[in-house]
């Protein structure tokens, strides 16, 4: 790339690179399971740039070889504080494996997509090499695979509960959730000559302590949960412990959880706050680069591409979908960024060499978002609600979308802005819902015009994720009717203003609580609606989501009542199969499934018959 930054505008990645920047010692050094992105959508970047600001030496080892003579590991010595691991911005599981535990072709996070950059559960091996080799030197563990792990767990990939990710590692302190406040808190502890182990009450972390020191029985601050040998042999009792987990990870400042192993405790901190307008701006102000490192220079990474252009607005979902962990590493509450640190970041955007023009995405975790709060933030504070929109919005949330519609609009102003589209998932439920106000209902129309006719990239990505209700109640997700009535608008306005843009919906199967038969229903629906569908995928249980929850234990840990949930691979596949059902070479196994069924209603809306009983050709 023309233009290309000298290497010392990056954390040093080679002991070369820290010479060159005159260092005589290294305070912390990071390992990643991902390229070096230096980009404020990447959490090792993050990380070590909130290092770096508050005046800490820090270098960064991405995708380290864990398979030669470590090499890697031993590069750039011992750091003065401590190593850190991440195993990426994905689970590793997840980024490796499919919904049929097949192993993947690609890596997005990895130069030119190679597979095979990282092994299986990085931020165990990582831990585990360095302990081994310099087993006096403090390990601190974060990211999103950790984050998730925090506690007992179900893991899908080993088909088995699986206790603390601080049982399986010898990392010597776990940090979950957006780790910038407790990075520095336990840096500067250990600056100040403290050890590692009497670090134990950081908000935001997690360790191991004595089982003596355990509390007998839960209380207001500290809530103790089946142990890990109950769970194990009881999926109600680990049921029982999701809700717990799942309420305080909610809560604007939850309690301190703990979980009894063997011969320890492993103790879950409580959470920090939701970040300050300020101190989120701050993490986002950092001086990125908004580049791959330059050892990177003509290889494509697909997870830059998507974002090269793009500018993240928040943190947080209130949504609280049960198949989905942003609020569990990033909270329900959202963090907003204030207007003028968007606005650096687009102007960044545009001096950008490779930029034509285009902002891929003003978005967020949920596109919509943006700067929602409770009206009464005091009733915030002692809420236990999983999430804000389901099972209808509630009346303390303010859905008014005017700070979005000022946002979109000087974006657009800039002159070297030709387009800004929203590429993030949108919440049309949100953006749709009626609130009893004239005037916030009337802003909240006029958004919805204003992403449907300025901001659409020719497609426009939503996720109603199914059309049953029984299945969307368990899902956390609205009426299939509000995607209906969001369609008939999207519809309108494209037919009114001249548009040639596609609404694309996003659905699952074999999610819990979901039958064939309701994938059936939704082959029928979707099919009326002149859908074929593309963005499908089989539920994949992640740790610590409800969904998944349900999926190991069979019961539903609100309710405590069983939930139906495929398991099989032919379950999996016979439900999948009513995706796909335009291609000619499903239609027999489809029909045979359906009279099994008794349903020939769907059979002749699917395929309507000709008298002798076999399709119609087209």
């Amino acid at each position: 790339m023309a233009g290309y930054p000298s290497t010392n505008m990056w954390l040093p990645t080679s002991k070369k690179e820290v010479e060159a920047l005159g260092w005589d010692h290294i305070d912390v050094i990071l390992f990643s399971g991902d390229a070096y992105i230096d980009h404020p959508s990447m959490g090792a970047a993050v990380i070590d740039r909130t290092l770096q600001a508050h005046g800490y030496n820090v270098a960064i080892v991405p995708q380290p070889n864990w398979r030669d003579d470590l090499r890697d590991f031993k590069k750039l010595g011992v750091p003065r504080l401590f190593f850190g691991v991440s195993a990426g911005a994905m689970d590793s599981m997840v980024n490796h494996y499919t919904a049929n535990r097949r192993r993947r072709s690609d890596d997005a996070y990895t130069p030119d997509a190679r597979p095979g950059m990282r092994p299986d559960y990085p931020t165990i091996v990582y831990s585990k090499i360095l302990k081994d080799l310099f087993p006096d030197v403090p390990v601190v563990t974060g990211g999103i695979e950790a984050s998730m792990r925090r506690l007992s767990h179900y893991d899908y990939w080993q088909d088995r509960l699986l206790p603390s990710m601080l049982v399986q590692c010898p990392a010597d302190m776990l940090i979950y959730g957006m780790g910038e406040i407790p990075i520095v808190e336990v840096a500067k502890g250990l600056g100040e000559g403290k050890k590692i182990s009497e670090m134990t009450s950081i908000a935001q972390t997690v360790v191991r302590r004595p089982l003596d020191e355990m509390p007998r029985e839960s209380g207001e601050s500290d809530i103790v949960l089946h142990s890990w040998r109950e769970c194990a042999g009881s999926k109600r009792a680990q049921a029982e412990n999701f809700r717990h987990i799942e309420v305080e990870s909610n809560r604007w400042q939850g309690a301190t959880l703990w979980q009894g192993y063997d011969d320890f405790a492993v103790k879950v901190n409580r959470p920090n706050p939701p970040m300050t307008t300020e101190a989120t701006d701050a993490s986002f102000d950092l001086p990125y680069t908004r580049l791959p490192h330059p050892r990177y220079r003509g290889k494509r990474i697909p997870a830059y591409e998507m974002i090269r252009h793009s500018v993240n607005m928040h943190r947080g979902c209130f949504g609280g979908c049960a198949f989905c962990t942003i609020s569990a590493h990033q909270g329900k509450f959202i963090a907003s960024r204030s207007k003028e640190s968007i606005m650096r970041e687009v102007k960044k955007v545009t001096l950008m060499d490779d930029f034509k023009g285009y902002i891929s995405d003003l978005g967020g975790p949920s596109a919509n978002m943006y700067a929602m709060h409770g009206h009464d933030l005091e009733r915030c504070k002692v809420c236990r609600r999983a999430s804000c929109l389901f099972p209808k919005p509630c009346p303390n949330l303010n859905t008014d979308h005017s700070a979005l519609l000022e946002i979109y609009r000087a974006v657009d102003s800039i002159p070297e802005i030709k387009k800004s589209f929203v590429g993030s998932g949108v919440r049309y439920d949100l953006a749709m819902h009626k609130t009893g106000d004239a005037e916030v209902d009337r802003i909240n129309a006029e958004y919805c015009r204003e992403l449907i006719c300025n901001h659409v990239s020719g497609r426009l990505k939503v996720a109603p994720e199914h059309t049953a209700d029984e299945v969307l109640k368990i899902m956390r997700k609205p009426s299939f009717l509000l995607f209906r009535e969001f369609k008939r608008l999207f519809d309108a306005l494209n037919e009114r203003f001249h548009l040639r843009q596609q609404l694309i919906p996003y659905f699952i199967s074999s999610h819990p609580g979901c039958t064939q038969e309701h994938m059936a229903e939704l082959a029928a629906i979707t099919k009326d609606l002149n859908y074929r569908l593309e963005q499908i995928q089989d539920f994949t249980p992640t740790p610590m989501t409800l969904a998944t929850e349900i999926y190991y234990t069979g019961i539903n840990p609100y309710t405590m009542q069983p939930v139906y949930t495929a398991h099989k691979p032919e379950e999996k596949l016979a439900q999948r199969l009513f995706f796909f059902w335009y291609k000619k070479e499903n239609q027999h196994a489809i029909i045979q499934a359906l009279k099994k069924m008794r349903r020939a209603d769907l059979i002749s809306r699917l395929f309507p018959k000709s008298s002798s009983g076999t399709p119609r050709k087209r």
